[in-house]
């Protein structure tokens, strides 16, 4: 349903499971189990699983903090995108790495929540994409002292509000881990299906 033309594709975008993002954050063993069974699943579905890391004076290329977590491991064939914005779309090659797979749905889970989960899922979205939030694949850590909700309020918030996103011609929602399906997007019940 994606209003990209000629990309019926699906991706799973694992966005900054790095040691220096989810070291503190909330629930992070589980969520990293998720994102782990995610990348499995989409795998054995032949869909592309598309890693995507983040650069800054924090997360120094090469470095521990930089790093994804040893429970996750990129297969080699798999794209890597480096980005140093919060959008994943904004000044990297991650737009010519979906659209050279036919790729127009994607399937979001990582970190964190309320920084680069939030931006990609926009910006992936008025880009034309059909985008799910996993939603117990996704996490952030604890902000309070900045005047941010606890996080899990800010998961909760994030898979309230995505939920029900719309636009023309694309889909959002959310769903769990367990009921991610990396087929083609289902035409709504009122539109003619081709």
């Amino acid at each position: 349903m994606t209003t990209l033309e000629n990309r019926p594709d699906t991706a799973l975008l694992v966005i900054d499971v790095q040691k220096g993002v989810v070291g503190e954050a909330h629930d992070r063993d589980a969520v990293v189990a998720n994102v782990a069974a995610l990348v499995d699943k989409a795998r054995a579905a032949g869909a592309a699983v598309v890693w995507v890391q983040h650069n800054s004076d924090e997360l120094v290329s090469g470095s521990e903090s930089w790093s994804y977590v040893p429970e996750l491991v990129r297969d080699e064939a798999e794209p890597l995108v480096q980005k140093e914005y919060a959008d994943s779309f904004e000044a990297t090659e991650l737009e010519s790495v979906l659209a050279g797979r036919g790729i127009g749905r994607l399937v979001v889970a990582g970190a964190q929540t309320d920084e680069c989960i939030r931006a990609t899922l926009h910006g992936a979205f008025t880009r034309g994409y059909d985008v799910t939030l996993v939603r117990d694949a996704h996490t952030t850590e604890d902000l309070t002292s900045f005047g941010a909700p606890p996080p899990d309020k800010v998961i909760a918030h994030t898979n309230l509000y995505w939920r029900y996103h719309k636009a023309p011609g694309r889909t959002a929602g959310t769903v769990s881990t367990a009921d991610v399906d990396f087929g083609p997007a289902e035409k709504p019940a009122d539109e003619p299906v081709e």
